[in-house]
């Protein structure tokens, strides 16, 4: 497809008058997650003091702390808070399934993703993590230039009704998060998480929906249609197709649990009426969770 100049400049502008809108909102939402300087408690080299435990096979006479073991009979090793940067790749569906929303009054799918998005890179960089895109485009980095680097390229759209997960680039026992309403084929999803797995790359994907998507209140006359336009069902009892939707997304939610629950990964469902401050502290919180889901 072709663009005139003055179509382009329009949406240059139009691209770039977002930036600061989501950029205020991601800081505004980090900063009532966890406002200030803060690290993210796991075991590893650093200064500072993190806990106490028994001592195990393989742990060097060095690392027993004589003063707490003479408690007991118990030797136990002093370890450290984990200090070291760790890198956290994000991928944010941008397709047009996510410019969806069924009420004036709620986020699009796409407007929500971007700012969950971005507010837990903020979160991660004031960490000290590196935080970078899935694929080639914005490796992970450190630093408050990034921010906008990923404000920039999370604003971007992307002209399929339903695009696939981006799994190059994927560093190494790197961690990583997947937002996106996954309606399209699950083939590329359980591609890109299989090839993740391979690498050692734990993460969590995080399944958001509007509400209406949920509950299907539709009825009578309805005609159906992507939001890209290549999609279009009309159908004159929208009522009677409500129980195999249903279904078929319980079947969806069921293998994309299962598939997490195959590679490592944990699963979260987030609507687009609820809070994004819960859904920020989740995803935060899950990043450092080992197994499981929640809604």
């Amino acid at each position: 497809m072709t663009h005139s100049p003055l179509s382009l400049r329009a949406s240059a502008e139009g691209e770039a008058a977002r930036l600061p809108a989501l950029l205020a909102r991601a800081e505004h939402l980090a900063g009532a997650v966890l406002p200030g300087a803060h690290g993210r408690r796991r075991a590893g080299t650093g200064d500072d003091f993190w806990q106490y435990r028994p001592a195990q096979i393989g742990d060097s006479r060095r690392m027993v702390d004589h003063r707490r073991s003479a408690r007991g009979d118990q030797e136990f090793v002093r370890e450290r808070e984990w200090q070291i940067a760790q890198s956290v790749m994000l991928w944010v569906d941008q397709g047009a399934s996510m410019r969806f929303a069924s009420d004036k009054a709620l986020p699009d799918k796409a407007d929500r993703a971007r700012l969950l998005g971005l507010a837990l890179a903020i979160l991660l960089l004031r960490g000290g993590e590196r935080v970078g895109l899935t694929g080639t485009a914005l490796p992970p980095r450190r630093g408050n230039p990034q921010v906008l680097r990923l404000a920039e390229l999370l604003c971007q759209d992307d002209g399929q009704d339903y695009a696939p997960p981006e799994h190059r680039g994927m560093i190494p026992h790197a961690r990583a998060v997947f937002i996106s309403d996954f309606m399209g084929d699950l083939d590329p999803v359980q591609t890109a998480l299989t090839k993740a797995a391979d690498r050692g790359v734990r993460g969590v994907l995080y399944h958001l929906l509007d509400p209406a998507e949920e509950a299907f209140p539709f009825a009578g006359r309805t005609i159906f249609e992507s939001v890209g336009g290549s999609l279009r069902h009309e159908t004159l009892k929208a009522n009677d197709l409500r129980d195999r939707y249903l279904d078929r997304l319980a079947a969806r939610k069921d293998a994309l649990q299962q598939l997490c629950a195959r590679t490592g990964w944990r699963y979260g469902l987030h609507h687009t009426n609820a809070t994004a401050q819960s859904a920020l502290l989740w995803l935060y919180g899950a990043l450092d969770a080992r197994q499981g889901s929640a809604a």
